[in-house]
């Protein structure tokens, strides 16, 4: 058996329902996931609905913030998803994220691109919206021959029609979480390219790394599974999983997770007044 924390879902700008998502992790046989849409809670509840006693889907979500000028994206586990401060501060960071939407919608309007921002809101639907909805609006319009096109064309940072997204810092995002009752984890700190910077965030109170991820080497993930150990931490890791319509296409499952990193999640649960489940 094998676990994955890190699935997006239709919620934000993954491609798979949370329920597809739970038949999916299901019919692999998995033993434990996590929905961890950006800055939206809305699909645990539903996954954990459509998965019962079959499989164990721990609460989850993922805050995208900045230190100086380095992407870096924090983790929440086990978290109230009916805390009221971290649903406000997520309902901002979403609004905001429509805001951005227009101006990319915008700019390339301004490059003679002709798309319409009501075709975006359409593919996002309840969704979060995201740059990946603009990408799919592009490739539905016949403008980019793929979403990845469309990253690399326009959308990818310092291309054309990027605009800027409004961010937590990394202490802001760890605070939120942790105020909610969860455990914070730098997520794929490789992709920081940075390892002071991931010794930052540790500094400022992070509570695990994703060592497991699509876009670790092997020598990176032993890399974070040793500074794991050396700082007290806890280790998760999964697919970042987007599903099989998105950008950069990643199977639920692909990345080998041991058991072992949900179950010291469920332990600390269980100790520590963490949320296993959630309702709604």
């Amino acid at each position: 058996m094998a676990v994955d924390l890190h699935i997006h879902s239709t919620v934000s700008d993954g491609t798979q329902t949370p329920a597809e998502i739970v038949a999916t992790a299901t019919h692999l046989g998995l033993y434990a996931i996590s929905i961890t849409d950006h800055d939206d809670v809305a699909g645990v509840a539903a996954a954990q609905r459509a998965a019962g006693e079959k499989l164990l889907v721990l609460p989850g979500v993922e805050v995208s913030t900045d230190l100086g000028d380095i992407e870096v994206h924090i983790l929440g586990y086990l978290i109230d998803c009916h805390n009221e401060p971290l649903v406000a501060k997520l309902a901002e960071v979403r609004a905001r994220r429509v805001g951005r939407a227009h101006e990319m919608v915008e700019r390339l309007n301004g490059m003679g691109v002709r798309l319409d921002y009501a075709e975006v809101e359409r593919i996002a639907g309840d969704g979060s919206i995201g740059r990946p909805h603009v990408a799919r609006a592009l490739l539905d319009q016949g403008i980019v021959g793929s979403q990845r096109e469309a990253f690399q064309r326009f959308l990818r940072k310092g291309g054309p029609a990027y605009a800027p997204r409004y961010k937590l810092t990394p202490a802001q995002a760890i605070a939120l979480i942790r105020q909610a009752g969860g455990v914070a984890v730098l997520a794929h700190p490789g992709l920081c390219r940075n390892d002071e910077a991931v010794r930052e965030v540790i500094n400022l109170g992070v509570d695990g790394l994703e060592a497991y991820h699509t876009d670790h080497s092997d020598s990176q993930t032993d890399k974070y599974l040793q500074m794991a150990e050396q700082q007290g931490l806890f280790v998760t890791g999964g697919s970042d999983s987007h599903g099989p319509g998105g950008p950069k296409p990643v199977a639920i499952g692909s990345v080998e997770v041991p058991d072992a990193a949900a179950e010291a999640l469920v332990r600390w649960a269980n100790n520590n007044g963490g949320h296993i489940t959630t309702t709604g």
